[in-house]
């Protein structure tokens, strides 16, 4: 089986020269104009209910105790974490951890 050149021909018509002409515009996009810093998304003008996410060293810093404790005592006694699959590496969050302190401290003391 052999292949044969086929050459593609235009007609010199008005329809064809129009075609052809549209075809060599390049297509450009119109892009929006830039966002101040503050408005790129509605989640950054809001306050971070969250707060920073922290390692297990830094919540045991924050505690005052070790990653032991941490791990032994406290995620058993309901300290909010969050983990990315059944072995994944525990994740707090700041406020979270605050709260859950000051609501501990309330409790112990009545």
């Amino acid at each position: 089986m052999q292949c044969e050149k086929t050459e593609v021909t235009f007609h010199d018509s008005a329809e064809t020269l129009a075609w052809v002409g549209l075809l060599s515009i390049s297509p450009r996009a119109v892009l929006p104009a830039a966002l101040p810093e503050g408005a790129r998304c509605a989640m950054s003008t809001t306050p971070d209910v969250l707060g920073e996410p922290l390692a297990i060293a830094a919540v045991a810093r924050l505690l005052g105790c070790s990653v032991w404790t941490v791990r032994q005592r406290y995620l058993p006694s309901g300290l909010p974490y969050f983990r990315i699959g059944k072995a994944g590496k525990i994740t707090f969050y700041r406020n979270q951890v605050v709260r859950w302190i000051l609501e501990n401290q309330t409790a112990e003391r009545r």
